[in-house]
């Protein structure tokens, strides 16, 4: 095979896999619906992106089947012409994480799953592998400050940290060398139809774990085990013992301090300080630390390099950070990540009146988890909604965010439209009204709008 072409090109889990293949030499292209602040990057890397579902746009050099490997996202309808073509035509076709897959088995993966904290967390052992002698090869679900990419590649190591994502049962392509689930909260129901299927995919995913392998879970989380004989199970947690554990943890000053316990170790690592102050950080740090300190690094180089964590780019992810004003970014789009990460800022900025701007992801997340999405947004002070973000699906009658507003506990909450939001905002703010605000989704919409509204309101 000489090239690969990706159907969703512009995707943040294809653009790693696209930044890698053409590390390797091949010829990398592909389509996306629209264009991005990715899709410009990656083209500038030589990469070949067009707009236009339409083969006749695809390069000669990706039409023979001899030498083509086509890869292709879930979020992709199945009757999208480009796709279809290349079906038809006898090119071997996979889903992006069937070839994330071929890599795994080829590399010792170090793969962090759960509905939520796996970008961190992955970042997070990314960064502190990379920043030791250890070193690491990384495929990640979020762009890794400050090494502006998602990918990192090592001439000297085999691990491979990789994102592992159970949208489509697309973790179970994965042989992982260790695994981690942060968190099991049933999300993707378009695709999975019930909670106890959902669980039951990440119980299969326990089975995929390597002899001589680790599976590393978060205390109490609802998750049958299924672990190949020789496969080492461990569990971590903060403030309740376990084989790894955070204690006294301290939060104050935008700074946060825990100590770190291995008890099969007898390792206490004390004042360890994450680079982004967020508490649910901790829960991730402890994973991230487990996986680092079981792969070789050191006490010293953990320490230095948690503290030097920046954070992927949305997540937790402060644009402006003044005592008068705060403007932060935060991917959240389930019910637990919004209320992990709005009870987060409220701990942060103690006293101070918090503004939250949420996109909703889905017509079908919004109609399951309805009321979850309720109660996570009525913990602001104020709560504005933008229409919900479609992605990959059709409209539902009904689910819309009015509906969603009418169900949230709050006296002072609107739905805005994006075109409107920057001069709602403006208002708000001439009015002293705005303090901390917290731009909030999954969807491109509001990733597009936050450098408006710094412009605007910062």
């Amino acid at each position: 095979m000489k090239s690969i072409y990706f159907v969703g090109a512009g995707g943040i889990g294809m653009s790693a896999l696209e930044r890698y293949f053409k590390a390797e030499g091949y010829k990398v292209g592909g389509y996306d619906k629209t264009p991005s602040p990715l899709t410009e990057a990656l083209i500038k890397e030589g990469i070949d992106i067009h707009f236009e579902d339409n083969i006749d746009g695809v390069d000669e050099a990706f039409k023979n089947p001899q030498e083509t490997i086509v890869c292709y996202t879930p979020a992709i309808p199945k009757d999208h012409g480009e796709l279809c073509y290349f079906q038809q035509n006898g090119f071997q076709v996979m889903k992006r994480s069937q070839l994330l897959g071929i890599i795994t088995r080829e590399k010792r993966g170090l793969c962090i799953s759960g509905t939520h904290g796996k970008t961190t967390t992955s970042s997070m052992v990314a960064h502190m592998l990379k920043q030791s002698h250890v070193d690491c090869n990384a495929f990640l679900g979020g762009i890794l400050k400050p090494y502006e990419s998602n990918l990192m590649l090592s001439d000297k190591s085999d691990l491979t940290v990789i994102e592992a994502d159970e949208f489509d049962r697309s973790f179970h392509t994965l042989s992982p060398y260790m695994a981690v689930i942060t968190s099991c909260d049933p999300d993707h129901l378009d695709i999975y139809g019930t909670e106890e299927a959902y669980r039951d995919s990440f119980a299969h995913f326990t089975s995929l774990v390597r002899p001589g392998g680790l599976l590393l879970k978060r205390k109490g989380i609802k998750v049958e085990m299924r672990l190949q004989e020789g496969v080492r199970y461990a569990e971590y947690s903060v403030n309740e013992e376990a084989d790894y554990y955070a204690t006294n943890i301290r939060i104050g000053g935008g700074t946060i301090l825990f100590d770190f316990v291995a008890k099969a170790e007898g390792i206490v690592m004390r004042d360890m300080e994450p680079g982004v102050p967020a508490p649910i950080n901790v829960e991730n740090a402890v994973a991230a630390l487990t996986i680092c300190m079981l792969n070789g690094a050191t006490e010293e180089e953990l320490r230095a390099s948690l503290k030097t964590f920046g954070g992927a780019k949305r997540r937790f992810d402060f644009y402006i950070k003044r005592e008068d004003f705060v403007l932060m970014d935060d991917y959240a789009h389930h019910p637990d990540e919004i209320k992990a990460s709005l009870n987060s800022v409220k701990q942060l900025f103690e006293g101070r009146n918090v503004t939250v701007v949420f996109q909703p992801h889905l017509y079908s997340r919004t109609h399951d988890l309805v009321e979850g999405f309720a109660e996570a947004l009525s913990i602001p002070s104020r709560t504005i909604l933008l229409p919900i973000y479609p992605a990959r699906e059709l409209p539902i009658p009904g689910v819309t965010s009015e509906w969603l507003l009418e169900k949230i506990k709050s006296d002072d909450k609107c739905c805005v439209l994006q075109n409107d939001l920057v001069d709602h905002l403006k208002a708000l703010k001439a009015e002293g009204k705005l303090d901390v605000v917290v731009m909030m989704g999954a969807g491109v919409d509001i990733e597009r709008l936050l450098p408006k509204v710094k412009e605007n309101i910062g």
